[in-house]
């Protein structure tokens, strides 16, 4: 059929040209492509791989890309992904038509239509100047920037402004998770199509590696991206793609201290451009969350939403920040809600983590071991798992997760500091003091990294002086909205014997949110106050509003089926 009837909009596939009324819609490019794909299977259901292979081929495309460009033509067509009327989402299989298209007579354009559309979502043409390229200018452009790429590779540091330290998130699950909220597609989500710069090829490349989730392909994604920048320097893509894999360098692979620095003067050098790219307000929020800023964060990741109501990475990535400040029914609720979960890499182990913190012990730990086992190179699951052990009292089943978490390739100073805790229970202070030590030159920048390894250092007790000293340091740094400052602060004034101080140290960092009962009660880090008046006042402080939270869950209508019957109270200390 060369002419189509799909509604209210009359499609021309001859002159790929959609009509609604005598308006033209912005439907061109990829967008097209994808259209005229769909109206090829009639109401069929397109697979993810169908669609990757008869639109974008020979290009290598994910998921993520392929929904970006169905968000795109529904922007074009005026469409809601919430009540579709031309293209629907089929969860975990791929789109489709939501009504069949009917052979028309063809229609001659007016003759002096205008195009409409929704505004935003028109594409640029192939011959708007500086964009236009065939294969071979693209491919030479790439051979000539090939010799290049070790300069590409070592650009020169960015200038940092103020100093502000790279915190370790004293939770289990670092900001990393927010890598999640910086989906690899949003490289792609600009209103080009098909390859309209020199630089596309190397684009393409550079988001198959990064979308790997691995250390060395992220590098090799880095590498890349420079070398796209190169061959074309006005890029957003390329600055939005390397924005992405160098905050996931500084979070998640223990990379440069000035990688998430870098990625958000990128992320805001696109917002500049563009104030109202919601990709980029994603990424920068992405940047402040790997340098310890949480309100920061929380407004960018709360403006890519409002921009883009349908990211849930950002709102998974929201969610967790949300876990932090101590809302753990909303998050779980966020994260329960979502309308793809499959895709959301760290979704699976937020979800088992707020159970844990909210008293749901079974279902939690069922959880945890279901991630451990399924995904061995995801460190926040390596993590996750051994130390819910830990907190349930099963010492040496956690010894065993650990010791199968270290062999998996995936460093962090999380388990460094969990081999620390553990050895400390076990008496051995030396071995501990080498865990905590291995932990501070992982991320060496990090500041509850220095103090636990002054604090347990093998050779003794640290001075007074040199706990005055950090003491002082600690206090002088801003909290940026996370509760691991105050725990830090805690842990510093227990060293000098100040019990009262500790104890209103760890009440402040319940006010930021703190929220892990089960850890303080089996932690041999604040073994010495457990005696001190006021902790257990602070441990009930701490269940009473997380026993308010989890009768919220289950009265929800959201709650997973495996918390039906419970109590509205967990069970008092440890399993």
């Amino acid at each position: 059929m060369t002419s189509v009837q799909l509604l209210d909009l009359h499609i021309d596939r001859a002159s790929q040209q959609v009509r609604r009324g005598d308006g033209v819609l912005p439907v061109s490019g990829l967008s097209w492509r994808l259209l005229d794909c769909l109206l090829e299977h009639g109401t069929d259901v397109v697979d993810f791989d169908t669609l990757a292979r008869e639109v974008w081929a020979p290009a290598v495309v994910g998921e993520d890309a392929i929904s970006q460009r169905v968000k795109l033509l529904r922007q074009a067509l005026g469409d809601d992904s919430r009540q579709p009327r031309y293209v629907r989402s089929v969860r975990g299989r791929g789109y489709q038509l939501c009504a069949p298209p009917q052979a028309c007579a063809p229609v001659a354009p007016p003759a002096a239509a205008e195009p409409v559309g929704v505004p935003g979502a028109a594409e640029p043409s192939a011959a708007t100047p500086g964009t236009a390229s065939t294969p071979s200018t693209a491919v030479n452009a790439v051979n000539a920037v090939t010799a290049a790429a070790a300069a590409a590779a070592a650009p020169s540091a960015p200038s940092e402004g103020p100093q502000r330290r790279l915190r370790a998130r004293w939770a289990w699950l670092a900001a990393g998770v927010a890598a999640a909220g910086a989906v690899i597609a949003v490289i792609f989500q600009r209103p080009e199509s098909a390859l309209h710069s020199p630089a596309d090829p190397v684009l393409q490349r550079a988001a198959y590696y990064a979308g790997i989730g691995q250390a060395s392909n992220n590098d090799r994604a880095i590498t890349l991206y420079r070398q796209a920048l190169q061959i074309d320097p006005d890029s957003s893509a390329a600055r939005r793609g390397l924005a992405r894999a160098l905050a996931a360098d500084a979070c998640l692979f223990n990379g440069k201290p000035g990688s998430a620095q870098e990625a958000l003067q990128l992320a805001g050098q696109v917002l500049r451009a563009a104030p109202d790219d919601a990709a980029a307000h994603a990424l920068r929020g992405y940047a402040h969350d790997c340098i310890g800023a949480m309100p920061q964060a929380i407004a960018d990741y709360q403006q890519a939403l409002l921009r883009d109501p349908d990211d849930e990475r950002t709102r998974a990535s929201l969610a967790y920040l949300q876990q932090e400040q101590g809302h753990l029914a909303q998050a779980l609720e966020a994260n329960l809600t979502l309308r793809a979960p499959e895709r959301i890499r760290f979704r699976d182990v937020q979800v088992a983590r707020e159970l844990e913190l909210l008293g749901f012990t079974d279902a939690a730990a069922r959880r945890h071991a279901r991630n451990f086992q399924l995904y061995p190179d995801n460190v926040f699951s390596n993590i996750a798992w051994p130390r819910a052990l830990m907190n349930m009292g099963e010492q040496e089943m956690a010894r065993q997760a650990l010791d199968q978490a270290l062999a998996r390739g995936t460093p962090h100073p999380q388990l460094l500091r969990l081999r620390g805790e553990l050895l400390l229970m076990d008496g051995d202070r030396q071995g501990a003091a080498a865990a905590f030590e291995q932990g501070r030159l992982l991320r060496p920048l990090q500041s509850m990294g220095k103090t636990l390894a002054g604090l347990q250092q093998g050779s003794g007790t640290p001075s007074p002086e040199w706990i005055a000293a950090r003491l002082h340091e600690v206090t002088a740094q801003a909290d940026d909205g996370w509760s691991d400052a105050a725990v830090e602060r805690a842990l510093l004034h227990q060293a000098q014997g100040d019990a009262g101080a500790a104890i209103a140290d760890l009440h402040r960092a319940v006010d930021a949110g703190f929220r892990d009962a089960a850890w303080l009660r089996v932690t041999p880090l604040f073994a010495p106050l457990r005696q001190a008046a006021g902790w257990e006042r602070l441990l009930a402080r701490i269940d009473a509003d997380v026993a308010a939270q989890r009768a919220q869950v289950l009265a929800a209508s959201w709650r997973p089926d495996d918390l039906k019957g419970l109590s509205a109270t967990p069970a008092a200390g440890i399993r």
